[in-house]
């Protein structure tokens, strides 16, 4: 699939895909998720075809920019910032615009937001804040975040589409805080089957958090496209 890099807000993004795309994948990387990129892509191809565009926006802030509210450390001695607005801002009002206008995108392309662990709960939140997304991705997403639960449970998310995973070791860490994330993985995914006119899954990846990243992204975005193209017709 064809490959470049270009600047948009002054962050060097990589894009897969030509223009005319019917579906357009958004996600925060850092450089783990790009050393991987390649590889989730062609999983993406081999499993739906090309016909959609993957933008990687590069965070250079992990702990700030994909950050819903400020929250004391969980591991180390580095507090998270709240810089996720910030950065749903640049998202959808430079990096989507410049790709409708350098892709020449379809007239009303499909948008997905996805990511891992905490761009997957950036993902979710998105989900929540704005309408720009059709589907959301969160594969083994940081749902163990601080607040996160109150918040989930007192919103409606706006997109049509939810996926959810989690590897079968993640909950089994000596970290008390991360230790949750089992339970409340499930109940996100309880609260998403609830919510009328929304399709979600849960999906069970073997090993821990630091495992497959790349493929069990990429297993999210095929399970969205299918569920957006289905719902199409």
């Amino acid at each position: 699939m064809e490959k470049k890099e270009i600047q948009i807000h002054n962050r060097c993004c990589r894009v897969y895909g030509r223009g005319n795309a019917k579906y357009v994948l958004v996600q925060p990387v850092d450089e783990h998720d790009l050393e991987a990129l390649d590889g989730e892509v062609d999983r993406i191809v081999e499993a739906v075809g090309n016909h959609f565009l993957l933008v990687a926006y590069p965070i250079e802030e992990w702990m700030t920019e994909l950050s819903p509210w400020s929250a004391p450390p969980v591991f180390g001695r580095q507090p998270f910032g709240d810089g996720a607005a910030n950065t749903l801002r640049t998202l959808t009002e430079k990096v989507i615009p410049t790709l409708q206008q350098q892709f020449m995108l379809d007239v009303s392309p499909l948008y997905i937001i996805g990511g891992y662990s905490l761009a997957g709960l950036f993902a979710l939140w998105v989900g929540y804040e704005s309408k720009q997304f059709q589907a959301v991705v969160a594969a083994s997403p940081s749902v163990w975040f601080p607040q996160w639960m109150d918040f989930a449970e007192s919103h409606m998310s706006n997109a049509k589409a939810v996926y959810l995973s989690l590897g079968d070791r993640e909950e089994h860490t000596r970290n008390r805080q991360m230790a949750l994330v089992g339970d409340c993985i499930r109940r996100q995914y309880e609260l998403y089957q609830r919510q009328t006119g929304l399709s979600s899954i849960l999906e069970w990846n073997s090993g821990n958090h630091f495992q497959q990243s790349g493929e069990r992204t990429a297993k999210g975005f095929i399970w969205a496209l299918k569920q957006l193209s289905a719902a199409q017709g």
